[in-house]
């Protein structure tokens, strides 16, 4: 026997409380807003960031061969899932000596993973990964990685995380790394 289906009632709302209602008091009431008129006169201002000046046409060239990788954690997990060795990866999807960069709050994160993933902290603690370490506080990797690259422009940010990819995708010429389909 399945489960008994219920009839979805049309044209159903949530009751509210009208603003001439007795039982509001005076101080609850919504006050009509006035809008004051704009004067088209004005000159309008804008907030617009600033790109730096290495960008040209949203090209960055400041990166170039040995490329600097930033590795996420997800993405050493995700190199270990697909049984990938990560440097030899890298050097074949980008035909170019990479140097793999590993935050210190990268790393912090690993530690934490705990025993289950001691194969990703080993991986990590590779001779060939380089150390940057990190001079704020808490150990959040995302924020730290973001910050990073929009600082220094001459990262490759590697990582599978899909929020952290959305949050990179919105600084210019940040070129993005990740592994899909086992490559």
């Amino acid at each position: 026997q399945g489960k008994q289906k219920k009839a979805r009632k049309y044209a159903v709302m949530k009751r509210m409380i009208s603003l001439r209602d007795e039982r509001l008091k005076e101080k609850d009431r919504a006050k009509a807003s006035v809008k004051k008129k704009e004067d088209p006169s004005a000159i309008k201002e804008r907030e617009v960031p600033q790109h730096p000046s290495c960008l040209f046409f949203q090209y960055n060239t400041q990166l170039g061969p040995p490329y600097h990788i930033l590795v996420d954690t997800n993405f050493i997990n995700f190199s270990i899932k697909a049984k990938l060795d990560l440097v030899q990866s890298m050097m074949d999807c980008l035909y170019a000596k990479c140097i793999p960069c590993i935050t210190d709050c990268v790393m912090g994160e690993i530690e934490k993973l705990g025993q289950k993933y001691r194969v990703a902290l080993r991986i990590a603690k590779d001779p060939r990964f380089e150390r940057l370490p990190c001079m704020h506080k808490g150990t959040y990797a995302d924020d730290c990685l973001v910050q990073r690259v929009t600082q220094h422009k001459c990262y490759i940010v590697a990582t599978v995380d899909k929020e952290l990819k959305r949050r990179i995708r919105k600084i210019p010429g940040v070129p993005i790394m990740y592994i899909s389909r086992h490559r």
